[in-house]
This record gives C-alpha cells, structure tokens and sequence, in this order.
C-alpha cells in the first residue's frame, strides 16, 4: 500500500455490482476503470455505493465499506447488533447476512481456496459442499448465538471496555457483545471502567463454573481492584515478556470434552465456541477410527484434548504422544492425561521436535496446527511416517488448501472432509479433513 497521501483514494465512493464472496469477510468488486475492491457489509449481487478505508491511486486494490445498498440480496436483514457496520465494531463480519447465508458463504470460501490452492473439487476433497451449525445454533434470521467463551475488551483512553475496530487500533465501547457466551456477559466487563488497562480478556469456561479475566496493562499501568458480578479469577500479562502470572484465584479454568475434564492453565488455548471441542473430537474420531493397540501422534496438541480422545480409544497396548511449543500448555496437557501410562507430551515446536523423537512410523496422526498451516517440510515429515489416517483440523481454509496440496504431492489423498460453523457471525469457519495414502482403493 502507497503512503502517498496525495494519491489516496480513502473516503471516494464508488457505485458498484458486488460480486463474489473472498476470503476474510468481504466480497469482490470492480470501479468502472477495473480497479478491485474488497468490500466489507456487502453481499453478492448486491448494487451499492461504497467508500473506500484503505488503498491509494497505485495500490493493487482497495478496502471499502457498504455504505448504501441501491439492489439488496434476499439473504440481507438488518443486523441485529448496534455496534455491527460500516466504521464500528470489526468483531463480526456477517451480522447483515441471514444465519443460513453466512454458512453459504463460508462453504463457497473452501470451495473457492480448495480449487485455487490444492487443485481440487468439493468431490476430490470428499466433501459435500455444506457447513453445519453447531448443536443448537441453528436460529431464526435476527436471532444471535451467545458462543464466544473468550473476548478480548480492548480499553479506550477513557477506560471503556470495547472491541476494536476492523483493521484499526481504534476501539468501539460497547455495553453489550451479542455473540459473547452467557458466561462472560454476566461478569459486567462492560459496565466498569478500567483505567491503566490496555485489554481485558474474558473467560467462561464450558462444562464448569469457572470465570476468570487476564489484564494487561498499558505500560506502567497498575492493576485495579477487580470486583465482578460473579466470582472470578484474576491473571495479568507482563508487560516485560508477555508471560501470564496468577494475581488471585484459580491460575486455570476447568473445561470439559468427551467425557473429560481438561485443565487450561493462564488464559491458554481452548476452542472458543461451547461445542467446538465435542464437535471437532467427534469428527476427528469418526475420521481415524483408532483401534485398541495403535500408535497415534497429536501435533500442536495444545492441553492434549485429541491425545486423550485416542488414548482413550487404543487402550492400554497403544501409545500417543504429543507435541506442543507452549511450556505452560505441555504442563496442563500433562496433568490433564496423567492417568494414561502410554501417553508422552513432548514441549517444542513439531518441526524441531518430531525429527528428535526418532519415530519412524505411526498408524495414526491428529494435526491443529496454527493458522498458518503446518508446512511443507513438516508435511514430508508426516508422510513419510506411513500412517493409515491423518486427521487435519483446520481454522483456516487457505492454509488448510496449501498443505493439502502438499500432502498429495507426498501421497496422501482426502478421504472425508467436514466443515463447522464454530465461529457464527464472522468469516472463520473450521475443517477436518480424513487423508489417506492414495494408493488405498485408487
């Protein structure tokens, strides 16, 4: 992007026919002179006037936001939270689209990154082109899932708590988040203010009563005195080296999954969505199906929820071992499998790890990796371990199309790929893919 300001196109409008969905919550569309535009509060084939945010004369495109629609979709309604829109709140990216058109538009995404990054078709991919609700979220157009267990409060200068605005430092207060999980809009986050604070970071944990908030504070900030509506644990970020430290209660929340109990210590990870964790461990076992004696591997394996799930599965003759780069991750992860003899958690990144481990085979291997995928060596890693199934969990489609592109280069094909609506209201959506040795039945 230039920084000439005397070429910006920032604040133009455009009258423009609104084509197809892109990936990150915006759809494509072209000026007259063919310049193209990512626009955000847009749906396809729709006719609207749009302004642009971001980009100048030389830019190889632009952002910009719906401001009048002329020709509205049939899936359009009015959003209905206050804080969602053009220049507000950029927590949601689809509030303006019906329920069952932001799942449209999420499958059209996968279907779109499968072709361009991997080469394949929704068939190739196993895949039958649908995004599923997460148990009971499948609501009337209007209606919004309370889902978010997680939120993280930006602070403004006055000490409001609020979100930030898209692709902006600038914080929009809001008195209420709507897809923000009972559990963590009971606390009252919102309606205190929180001078010398930079973010407050909410937690409900699913499957227990567990609350409890991370502050971080702007340099120098002193922590408040922190009284809520519901009892609640406090942790801080240090500000030196952005390790978490327990300031009172609980250093950890207590989730539940298949049928477990998962210790998540110092704001760690854990899905975010209620049911993501059941949703996804379901998927991932009705994908490998273990049987008792197998070896598996759980890469990025977090506070080890898939390592338990097979653990469980192989029984006493099978072995799991995880790996994950996160200290205080592997420590939970530890804590939370200690009752399975066969199960080892090793700390590191998995690139610099599994070559350690001198594991030559596996019959089964889980990956999560971040979003930006697992990569091209490690991949060839992976490959090379002869698995029968691999088990790839996916928050991110595009990265989720390069690897397995990469995977089919190595010799491994999708068997099965399911996706979930986990993450309603915004463009996120999540993926397993089943993949097996092509050779099998080709």
């Amino acid at each position: 992007m230039s920084n000439g300001t005397e070429s910006s196109l920032v604040g133009e409008e455009y009258e423009v026919e609104v084509g197809p969905v892109a990936h990150g919550g915006h759809c494509i569309a072209r000026t007259d002179e063919g310049r193209v535009l990512f626009v955000r509060h847009a749906l396809p084939g729709e006719k609207a006037v749009v302004r642009v945010t971001e980009g100048a004369e030389d830019s190889r495109f632009l952002r910009a936001d719906a401001v009048r629609v002329i020709e509205a979709s049939k899936d359009r309604i009015e959003a209905p939270c206050p804080f969602a829109g053009p220049g507000k709140c950029g927590g949601c990216d689809w509030q303006h689209a019906k329920p069952g058109a932001q799942r449209r538009l999420k499958g059209e995404v996968i279907t779109e990154q499968l072709k361009r990054l991997a080469g394949l078709t929704p068939e190739e991919a196993g895949w039958d082109g649908t995004v599923m609700p997460a148990p009971g979220d499948k609501l009337p157009a209007g209606q919004v899932p309370a889902w978010r267990t997680r939120v993280q409060y930006a602070v403004d200068a006055e000490g409001r708590a609020g979100l930030r605005r898209h692709r902006s430092h600038e914080v929009e207060p809001v008195d209420h988040c709507m897809i923000a999980a009972e559990g963590v809009s009971e606390l009252g986050i919102e309606k205190r203010r929180w001078p010398q604070m930079a973010a407050v970071e909410a937690i409900a944990a699913t499957g227990s009563n567990d609350r409890q908030v991370v502050l971080t504070p702007r340099p120098g900030g002193r922590l408040p005195l922190v009284e809520l509506d519901k009892p609640v644990s406090v942790l801080r970020v240090e500000e030196r080296d952005g390790s978490v430290h327990r300031v009172h209660g609980r250093a950890f929340v207590r989730e539940r999954a298949d049928g477990r109990t998962y210790r998540v210590g110092m704001g760690g990870f854990w899905q975010v969505h209620p049911q993501a964790a059941d949703v996804l461990v379901t998927a991932v076992m009705q994908g490998l199906m273990p049987r008792k004696g197998e070896t598996a591997l759980d890469l990025y394996c977090g506070v080890g929820l898939f390592a338990g799930a097979i653990a469980d599965r192989v029984g006493d003759q099978g072995a799991v071992l995880g790996i994950e780069s996160s200290k205080r991750a592997v420590e939970d992860a530890r804590h939370n499998l200690k009752d399975f003899d066969r199960v080892r958690i090793e700390q590191g990144k998995v690139e610099q790890v599994l070559p350690r481990t001198g594991i030559t085979e596996a019959d089964l291997i889980v990956l999560d990796p971040p979003r930006a995928g697992a990569g091209r060596q490690t991949v060839a890693r992976l490959t090379a371990l002869g698995a029968r199934r691999i088990a790839y969990v996916a928050c991110d489609p595009a990265a989720l199309a390069r690897d397995l592109a990469y995977f089919r280069a190595d010799g491994y094909k999708p068997r099965a790929l399911r996706a979930f609506d986990l993450f309603p209201m915004t463009h996120h959506v999540e993926c397993v893919a089943i993949l097996e040795p092509a050779a099998k039945g080709s």
